[in-house]
């Protein structure tokens, strides 16, 4: 093989990445700047919960469509639609003056994101050998989630300089220059080399509610996407809008390093997802792995909130721990797999995947909603301060997700690894 045969699956494989990272990106990107927005629409909490969770709108309504989307049009297409789309979305939030239009903003923005992990899973299967695609989609869920950390701290650093809407203007124009990149530099498959606009399948594709017909009648489905949903949770909710607040009140901390230390959550979750994958492909389990995993999660999350007062730097460890054995989440989508027949994997992942991104719409306003409702009406420079009795209220929702993760994973019939009979 030459070697640029060689390096153009790993170029291609860099633009899915990427991709993946940019949507991470801009799905915890409004933690950072959580009290401008508050000021700049007037919104409390629970407003504003709903506005960083209309990205998670348009990101679950998309899941299941996106597969059939990229095996019928190829990730080229889609995700050059995608981009752009993220760009609309982003120059209509950075000049909103209204909510509304914010909210339009950002369920555009949710719909662009919504392409990027499918399409990136769809250019491995195509690009590199089976036996390698473990390891090389653990890498785009790598680089997604570092999409994340660079969402949290930097961003609070730069809209400190600069303000908000310029870092979502940036993003904007980002995604634009992106979208080219993807469809000038991707190719859906190696039989496209010499013309990339040729299509590769012929055959019709399959019914999208048949194969999902399969998926949802298996049990496990059902029961990986309840755990997906809940281990997700303390990410979701408090990696992603809540954390930064609530670290910025109990430590007084400003807010680029109450960012950098919920971005150790991310950075926790970043390195143990794909050694947790090798660890439970080496020993054959998936089970004990995800009991393991949620027993500790849900231990260091609680101690973290409601255990005695601790030092930052013991927090920070804990912060870190709790993403660390969260990440084991990614066994959900093996087993799925593994529970499911070949024509419904696909769909299968993919509504495990919308049920994850859902425990992030749903918890983000009630979260927000369960601190309003507590408010003693205290305000600082235009934004509502909450209590720490009230953050520890609010977050009994993580701690009942915790525990139906442990529940769930009880649940979970072993695969050993292997296809099971469904």
């Amino acid at each position: 093989m030459s070697g640029q045969h060689r390096i153009r699956p790993w170029i291609i494989w860099a633009l899915g990445a990427i991709g993946f990272f940019f949507a991470f990106f801009q799905r915890v990107a409004p933690s950072a700047m959580l009290g401008d927005l508050m000021r700049d629409f007037q919104g409390n909490a629970a407003t504003i919960g709903t506005l960083s969770a209309f990205y998670f709108y348009a990101y679950i309504s998309l899941q299941v469509p996106v597969g059939v989307m990229a095996d019928r049009w190829g990730p080229r297409r889609l995700m050059t639609f995608a981009a752009f789309l993220c760009a609309a979305g982003g120059f209509l939030f950075a000049t909103a003056d209204t909510l509304i239009v914010a909210y339009a903003g950002r369920l555009l923005t949710g719909a662009g994101a919504a392409f990027f992990f499918v399409c990136g899973l769809k250019l491995v299967s195509v690009w590199f050998p089976p036996e390698r695609f473990a390891f090389v989609s653990g890498m785009i869920m790598f680089i997604g989630v570092a999409g994340g950390i660079a969402g949290q701290a930097p961003v609070a650093t730069v809209v400190d300089l600069v303000g908000w809407r310029s870092v979502v203007m940036a993003t904007a124009v980002g995604g634009m220059i992106f979208g080219v990149l993807c469809w000038l530099i991707v190719i859906d498959h190696p039989d496209q080399l010499n013309n990339r606009n040729q299509p590769t399948d012929h055959r019709p594709t399959p019914p999208i509610w048949a194969s999902l017909n399969l998926a949802i009648r298996q049990k496990q489905t059902w029961v990986m996407a309840i755990l997906g949903a809940a281990m997700s949770s303390s990410l979701l909710a408090f990696g992603a809008l809540w954390g930064v607040p609530y670290m910025m009140l109990i430590y007084g901390i400003s807010r680029p390093e109450a960012a950098a230390s919920i971005s150790l959550l991310l950075l926790g979750w970043a390195l143990a997802a794909p050694t947790v994958g090798w660890i439970s492909d080496k020993t054959r389990r998936r089970k004990a792995p995800l009991l393991i995993c949620n027993f500790l999660a849900l231990g260091c999350f609680s101690v973290l909130i409601y255990g005695p007062h601790l030092s930052l730097t013991v927090a920070s460890v804990l912060i870190f721990l709790n993403g660390f054995f969260s990440a084991a989440m990614v066994l959900c989508f093996a087993t799925t797999r593994e529970h499911n027949s070949s024509q419904a994997a696909g769909s299968a992942v993919a509504f495990v995947n919308m049920w994850v991104v859902i425990s992030g719409a749903v918890l983000q306003p009630i979260i927000g909603w369960m601190l309003d409702l507590q408010w003693d009406g205290v305000i600082v420079s235009d934004v509502r301060q909450f209590s720490e009795a009230a953050y520890k209220n609010a977050f009994l929702t993580l701690i009942g997700a915790g525990i139906i993760a442990v529940i769930a994973a009880f649940l979970t019939r072993e695969t050993y690894c292997c296809q099971v009979d469904s």
